[in-house]
């Protein structure tokens, strides 16, 4: 079966993105990866209600189903100086404002049908950071701590979405890998 792959010109044609909200429905929502799948059923309301995270949910258009979702977050990544020196950043802290990406997850039925979805995810975290940077306060990047406990091919995705691994925060023990997209470069 040929996959439609989904972008940001067909998108709304497919689907639409919508906050999470009390009113919504996401108990047909499954995902490959258990952890993906309880936190929307059991963490995503009150991580929202607790002003810990933002979820976002993309709808099929014709069925309301949920096909994926992210959570974002406000948060900071410390970089080296070399770093610093590869985005351009001459200054003396080294702490940087950052949106991170605490979840992303696809419905394992949509991963079937829809090439995109994990992709147009990332935009739209892109796009909703921008807006925050004219509006309302700054991050420069983009951050994941990309699983690779549960995927091993998770990192050369968010790779070729234009992420790179956070050399400060890189530890081979860890069960993630922090990775970071400069939304200005």
């Amino acid at each position: 079966m040929k996959k439609t792959t989904v972008t940001h010109d067909n998108v709304k044609k497919y689907f639409y993105l919508e906050a999470l909200s009390e009113e919504s429905n996401f108990q047909s929502f499954k995902c490959n990866i258990s952890e993906y799948t309880d936190y929307l059923l059991d963490d995503a309301k009150r991580s929202m209600n607790d002003h810990i995270a933002k979820t976002w949910l993309l709808y099929d258009l014709n069925t309301g189903e949920i096909a994926a979702y992210m959570s974002l977050i406000m948060d900071a990544i410390k970089l080296s100086i070399s770093e610093k020196e590869l985005h351009n950043l001459n200054y003396p802290f080294r702490t940087i404002p950052v949106m991170k990406i605490a979840k992303l997850a696809v419905n394992s039925s949509f991963s079937e049908k829809y090439k995109g979805l994990g992709t147009f995810m990332i935009e739209s975290a892109e796009s909703y950071a921008l807006a925050c940077n004219d509006d309302y306060c700054a991050a420069r990047f983009l951050t994941v701590d990309a699983d690779i406990e549960h995927d091993e091919g998770v990192m050369a995705f968010y790779e070729k979405n234009g992420f790179i691994p956070n050399a400060e925060l890189y530890n081979k023990n860890r069960k993630t890998v922090s990775m970071r997209k400069d939304i200005y470069q």
